[in-house]
């Protein structure tokens, strides 16, 4: 008996479908969209720069907590009621945040918006995973990655236009806002046209693995969230330690549960599968590589050529663009062909495009175009989606139906550990290079900015000590942690207003530079990482299957009209 397809095909499934991708895509989004609001909201609310941080970091900490937890919810108690109460507050949370009054008060709202997320987000590969037949299963998922592919870029892009309208004179608020009316509308349409599902061997809840899940995520993210912020003291070492501590002994007592109580929380056999245990950890490099690549890319466009939300946003696209037709092309007509080999070829091609990238960022510098990025993020996007859709579809396809909540929160936390280690690593990595690399773009603009000096009626002297004093400026800068603060050595204003101008333009053009060797030094990193996910991938067994293969377990439908 194949029980592997419902046993009544849903003719509403592409319906419920769209509902859960628009509630995916609405968590997806609030990841970025909060990053091109920052100077809005620390003028509103009269943030510290360690509360912005906190703003933006709150989300990730309890969404990647959750994500297991929640997946397994989803398998006991039904992941259409575990939907259900994550888009209902997630949706009250986003309101929360739009009227929050106090940094205090967003903080928490984003926190708890976070959890909800970890709540809805796993079930929607579940319900993917039970509710298509094997046949439409890789074209769900293949639409599902491209939308994944392209939230972040237009978070970026709907972020900016949002602040840039100020709709009814509310500022940022809008970014949160505009979840509310999505976040009841599916809430509506998944109550009506989504069928239930659940495990039908009806595990038990087990609290001690949750702890111990929650606990050994949150002692990773929490310190490699704050750690360059602070400095990197001792603790944040010591918690990094105390996770992996965690992480055994999450791996002991989950075995012991598995041999004598029953229903762990992750089955350890899952990993017995060498196509699951290679591909899942191929999956974190590749976010590894990805959460460094965001972050950079964001900072390059804003921070280095100085470009408004708005404009990084709407070049961001292209990157969108290049996921979905990454995504589509693998799944419907490379993958069934030529098997593992493309997602060999997928890490081939973001390599290729990180390479492109950097090469151009150095070649073009303060000059750098919209127009002349499109061709590299085509490329990086559609290496990106070559991967993602086909190893969801093969990593889901290892999996029963009765696990088919826990292995998606394990995915989706997989990734967003990976989002978190990239972020972390790469900055560490690119701002170290940004502060010792200062003076490459001092170098670059100082014969120009000597010539105008000189113009402006300076002598030899003064040129020389407005130089030097220059040099201090942009390397203080460099070297700065909190980009709002202005060091001592920028301070001082020039006398004449037409020096002043000088040495303004001077600065953005060696700021530029400074940015842009920097991004493509950083960038090799990125290409390393790909070399390892290409790596994993050859290891894969030559038999893997990237499609959607048969199960011998039964799942219980609860059919909800």
């Amino acid at each position: 008996m194949d029980t592997d397809i419902t046993p009544t095909l849903d003719p509403r499934r592409w319906i419920a479908f769209a509902v859960v991708l628009a509630a995916g895509f609405m968590d997806l989004l609030d990841v970025t969209i909060v990053n091109v609001a920052v100077p809005s909201v620390q003028k509103d609310l009269g943030a510290a720069y360690s509360q912005i941080e906190w703003i933006i970091a709150a989300y990730v900490l309890s969404f990647a907590a959750v994500l297991i937890t929640g997946g397994r919810l989803g398998d006991i108690y039904g992941r259409k009621r575990l939907f259900l109460l994550g888009v209902a507050g997630f949706t009250a949370a986003s309101l929360a945040c739009g009227l929050a009054s106090s940094p205090a008060m967003l903080i928490g709202s984003r926190f708890v918006q976070g959890a909800m997320a970890g709540l809805m987000v796993p079930q929607i590969l579940a319900i993917i995973r039970v509710t298509f037949p094997k046949e439409e299963r890789a074209k769900a998922i293949a639409v599902y990655s491209g939308v994944g592919g392209s939230a972040s870029a237009v978070g970026l892009s709907l972020g900016g236009l949002l602040v840039e309208w100020n709709l009814f004179d509310l500022g940022w608020r809008p970014i949160f806002l505009v979840n509310v009316p999505v976040g009841l509308l599916a809430l509506g349409a998944a109550a009506v046209v989504m069928r239930d599902s659940r495990s039908a061997h009806a595990p038990r809840l087990d609290i001690i693995g949750m702890v111990l899940a929650i606990s050994a995520v949150l002692l990773l993210v929490y310190p490699l969230t704050e750690g360059r912020r602070l400095g990197w003291p001792a603790w944040t070492f010591v918690m990094i330690g105390a996770s992996a501590a965690a992480l055994g002994a999450f791996l002991v007592y989950e075995r012991w549960r598995a041999r004598t109580a029953g229903s762990p929380l992750i089955d350890l056999d899952l990993f017995r599968s060498r196509p699951f245990t290679i591909g899942l950890s191929s999956w974190l490099l590749f976010w590894i590589g990805f959460g460094g690549f965001f972050l950079i890319w964001t900072l390059f466009m804003q921070a280095g050529l100085g470009w408004s939300p708005m404009r990084a946003g709407l070049t961001s696209v292209f990157f969108a663009v290049g996921a979905g037709i990454g995504a589509g092309v693998s799944v419907s007509a490379l993958a069934p062909r030529f098997g593992k080999w493309v997602l060999l070829a997928g890490g081939l091609v973001t390599a290729g495009g990180f390479a492109l990238y950097g090469a151009l960022a150095t070649y073009y510098e303060s000059d750098f175009a919209s127009w002349q990025m499109v061709f590299p993020l085509l490329v990086t996007g559609i290496g990106f989606g070559i991967v993602v859709a086909p190893t969801i579809d093969m990593l889901l396809g290892q999996i029963p139906d009765r696990e088919a909540g826990a292995a998606s929160g394990l995915l989706n936390t997989g990734q967003q550990l990976g989002l978190a280690l990239g972020v972390a690593l790469v900055g560490i990595l690119f701002f170290g290079q940004l502060d010792h690399d200062s003076a490459r773009g001092v170098d670059s603009v100082a014969g120009q900015t000597r010539t105008e000096l000189a113009a402006a009626g300076l002598p030899g002297s003064a040129q020389e000590q407005i130089l030097a004093n220059f040099r201090a400026c942009v390397r203080d800068r460099s070297g700065e942690v909190d980009p709002s603060v202005v060091p001592a050595s920028c301070q001082s204003a020039p006398a004449d207003p037409a020096v002043g101008q000088i040495l303004t333009r001077a600065g953005e053009d060696a700021n530029a530079v400074n940015f842009a060797h920097t991004f493509q030094y950083t960038l090799w990193w990125g290409m390393g990482l790909m070399t390892l996910v290409c790596l994993g991938f050859v290891a894969l067994p030559r038999d893997t299957r990237l499609e959607q293969h048969e199960m011998a377990d039964e799942e219980e439908l609860v059919g909800v009209r």
